[in-house]
């Protein structure tokens, strides 16, 4: 009935719910998962220790007298890092395991330094847009990264997957294609990849620019609240800003102080302050003088309270620091964490702006694992600081403003640069949800579009 309710129209798809436990043998026999394409674990939110559950779930399937000859594709969630290591020696290759945890912080990190980032993301997440998938294309054996990245007018390469199982994104632009590689593709559907071909296309050489990159400046980063993902999100942040930055992080959790101490010591680059206050307080908040910070993070209190809860205080926080923004005029970005899916809406009343959504975006990496076990790398590459990663940078780095442009001509700009460029961001729409607030993810290639100066172009790219 909740299904029913939540999800709506299923389409094709038929629901079947059964009642047991996942961890007895006998009550397993009743979903006969060995004719399953895949199984998804999830991390049940009542057990005392969710991961020890999800584990003896793993056990129950890879260990059970009566599994098939042939290897599950199982997808499971895991919560603890610690646990990690235990979940790999009873899943093997038959499992792939996602940190939840450390997935949201990664993206929390990234995604409040680059407004718009988490709505790419999001894109490449869910199933309602365009997605990833692995084509094989024997007409770009022998060609090079660069001339493939053209050979699509509807699909956006992004990487490749070679045939000994190394995968890259962004590869250096002369890297050759070899039989067995298969290219990493942003598509709407993989009937939707079709190769057009590697003939020369015609670039508007007037107009791309050679801007040399803006050397990195301090960063000033304002942590609001505190949950079991902050460690994570400094740990992150620390990775990215230039020498010298500042977080701060000011919390309700007088026992976050020993956590904050443990992380300055092992700070590498930013500095690290920290304080204890009501993040709801309006007198608190006007104190911090929001204005002067770069990006505010507003993380829920999930470990102490109530999910409705937890969301409500964030909502607060963030409608005042949006009415601060107001009366000040001054403007920065704010990345809010909600637990629940359904607050999200009423968040977007403030401002719309970036909100990472914990469990939504968990199950939706779940999901796309759960098609292909291969995305696991993917998606690993793509949140972590070493190699290639997103960023969402000025257009007037890649070509002239006000100029008619096509795509292969920001692909062409992108690649002199060693980046992949995937999409970009018009901020006449920023604020229209309706257009996913101005980003375009693999727009057609030929279509002409004329950027302003504080337009983005979306690229792969190593910082």
């Amino acid at each position: 009935d909740q299904i029913r309710d939540k999800v709506g129209d299923l389409k094709n798809t038929r629901v079947v719910c059964r009642s047991g436990s996942p961890i007895d043998l006998v009550d397993l026999e009743i979903v006969n998962p060995h004719e399953a394409k895949s199984i998804i674990i999830l991390s049940p939110d009542e057990a005392r220790d969710p991961d020890a559950s999800v584990i003896k779930m793993i056990l129950a399937l890879t260990n059970n007298p009566n599994r098939r000859p042939e290897p599950y594709h199982i997808v499971a969630e895991i919560r603890n890092e610690k646990n990690m290591e235990a979940a790999r020696m009873v899943g093997g290759s038959e499992a792939q395991l996602v940190l939840a945890s450390e997935l949201i912080a990664r993206i929390t990190a990234q995604t409040c330094r680059q407004t718009g980032l988490s709505v790419v993301y999001k894109e490449l997440l869910d199933f309602g847009g365009d997605e990833i998938y692995f084509s094989e294309e024997p007409a770009l054996v022998g060609r090079s990264y660069r001339e493939a990245l053209g050979a699509y007018e509807t699909s956006a390469l992004m990487g490749l997957r070679f045939a000994d199982g190394r995968l890259t994104l962004n590869p250096p632009m002369d890297t050759i294609i070899r039989a067995g590689d298969k290219q990493i593709v942003i598509a709407e559907d993989d009937s939707a990849i079709k190769f057009m071909g590697v003939s020369a296309k015609t670039i508007n050489e007037s107009a791309i620019t050679q801007a040399a990159p803006a050397p990195a400046a301090l960063e000033r980063t304002l942590i609001l609240g505190w949950n079991h993902r902050g460690a994570n999100i400094v740990s992150e942040l620390d990775n990215y800003v230039a020498p010298g930055s500042l977080i701060k992080i000011v919390t309700e959790t007088a026992d976050t102080e020993a956590v904050a101490q443990e992380l300055a010591a092992n700070m590498k680059r930013a500095t690290l302050e920290f304080a204890i206050g009501d993040t709801t307080s309006r007198k608190l908040l006007d104190a911090l003088e929001p204005a002067t910070f770069d990006y505010v993070i507003v993380l829920c209190y999930a470990d102490t309270e109530d999910p409705q809860d937890a969301d409500s205080k964030t909502l607060l926080t963030l409608l005042h620091l949006r009415d601060i923004e107001r009366i000040q005029g001054e403007s920065y970005s704010v990345v809010s964490e909600m637990l629940d899916v359904r607050n999200r809406a009423l968040a977007a009343v403030a401002k719309p702006d970036d909100f990472i959504v914990s469990d939504e975006l968990t199950a939706l990496m779940l999901s796309q694992v759960s098609e292909n076990a291969e995305l696991i790398n993917v998606f690993h590459d793509l949140f972590t600081s070493e190699g290639s990663e997103i960023y969402l940078r000025p257009a007037a780095d890649y070509i002239t403003p006000g100029q008619p442009v096509d795509f292969y001509t920001i692909l062409e700009a992108a690649g002199r640069r060693n980046e992949t460029a995937i999409g970009y961001r018009l901020i006449s729409e920023v604020d229209a949800p309706d257009g996913a607030f101005g980003v375009r993810v693999n727009p057609a290639k030929s279509k002409q579009v004329t950027f302003g100066p504080e337009d983005k172009i979306i690229v792969l790219a190593e910082e």
